[in-house]
């Protein structure tokens, strides 16, 4: 896909379409209150399993997305990122992720993360298979892309991040995940489902 923008609705990943909930449910929910408010939710549920078994769920529920970039220049090398993550009290490799706006398209997001995270602008989009990153937990969706011959410039960091852009050859950021150097799972997922494009393309 090559144009001045991402790719239209009609060009975006067809399982994209296949992430939502089933019409029929197995399980009834019988009582939900909010543990959590905020940008991240948690509810609990009283939840009927089948006759006569209930349960306790906490959970976050459906509604926020996220989208994972592998940028790649025109000149074949992978644009990831360092990132310190409070949780883990470390910093990890990862492709270009970000939360998308109450609104906002997909695509057009990832082309927002890319530029603001590693400077990055592409004309040339991907659309990848999504997936849920923590089913059992969580309903959050994420959405992967390739965004392919990179142009890089200046980034445009949020206050609270601190991120480095690193830039390599693309086979080192596939050495990198084969010997479990990436450790961040959508990361992975998003480099695993790039490489045949990649390879399609004579990149590796």
């Amino acid at each position: 896909m090559s144009d001045s923008t991402p790719p239209a609705r009609s060009a975006l990943h067809p399982n994209w379409a296949t992430l939502t909930e089933d019409a029929a449910q197995p399980w009834d929910t019988l009582e939900s209150r909010q543990l959590v408010d905020g940008y991240r939710v948690v509810l609990e549920d009283r939840v009927r399993v089948k006759p006569g078994v209930e349960t306790l769920y906490q959970y976050r529920p459906r509604g926020p997305r996220a989208v994972f970039v592998l940028p790649v220049t025109a000149a074949g090398e992978a644009v990831l990122i360092r990132q310190y993550r409070y949780p883990l009290r470390a910093t990890i490799m990862e492709v270009v992720a970000g939360g998308v706006e109450r609104g906002e398209d997909l695509l057009p997001a990832a082309a927002r993360e890319l530029l603001e995270e590693v400077g990055g602008v592409s004309h040339d989009w991907v659309p990848l298979p999504g997936f849920y990153p923590q089913p059992s937990i969580s309903g959050v969706v994420f959405y992967a892309a390739l965004a392919l011959n990179v142009t890089l410039g200046a980034t445009h960091h949020e206050d609270t991040e601190t991120i480095e852009r690193v830039v390599l050859p693309l086979p080192e950021a596939y050495r990198m995940l084969e010997a479990g150097e990436i450790q961040d799972g959508p990361s992975g997922l998003t480099l695993f489902h790039a490489r045949r494009h990649l390879v399609e393309r004579g990149l590796l």
